[in-house]
């Protein structure tokens, strides 16, 4: 059975709550860390990786942290995984070295990884708020009061 890794489950779940809940201000990885329950220093490993391929952007200064680089909707689970799955591949052995594995068995997975990944690349950060919205899940400030008049 095909099953993400838990690094590729941890980074969707880091760039959607950056999608969720970056208005206006960028979001905090400490916020995210609370929110999400992801270790700090694989957080920081990953939202590096995805800010250098331009998936994330990370904002300096006393308010900073963590926005899409593009709008929610140009933002696709496909993406996030592709950077995720680079870093697990930097690591990795060959996977098989037999003739059968590499001529019959690693093709197919190949082949398989891309329908997989091609099916990713039709769900976006919005599609996947839009989900949390209708879910009920509450976003950052949503329990903050409104003064305003």
């Amino acid at each position: 059975m095909l099953k993400l890794s838990r690094k590729t489950v941890l980074a969707i779940e880091a760039v959607l709550d950056v999608a969720y809940n970056a208005r206006p201000d960028p979001v905090q990885a400490r916020d995210i860390t609370e929110r999400q329950g992801i270790p700090q220093r694989y957080l920081e490993q990953v939202m590096q990786r995805l800010v250098r391929a331009g998936v994330l952007k990370g904002v300096r200064g006393p308010r900073g942290g963590y926005a899409l680089a593009r709008e929610r909707r140009k933002v696709t689970v496909g993406d996030v995984v592709r950077v995720v799955s680079a870093i697990d591949q930097e690591a990795e052995e060959p996977p098989s070295r037999g003739a059968l594995g590499r001529a019959v068995v690693v093709p197919l997975w190949d082949e398989l990884e891309e329908e997989f990944l091609a099916r990713l690349d039709r769900i976006t950060m919005e599609d996947l708020c839009r989900r949390a919205t209708q879910l009920g899940v509450p976003r950052a400030g949503d329990d903050v009061p409104d003064f305003t008049i």
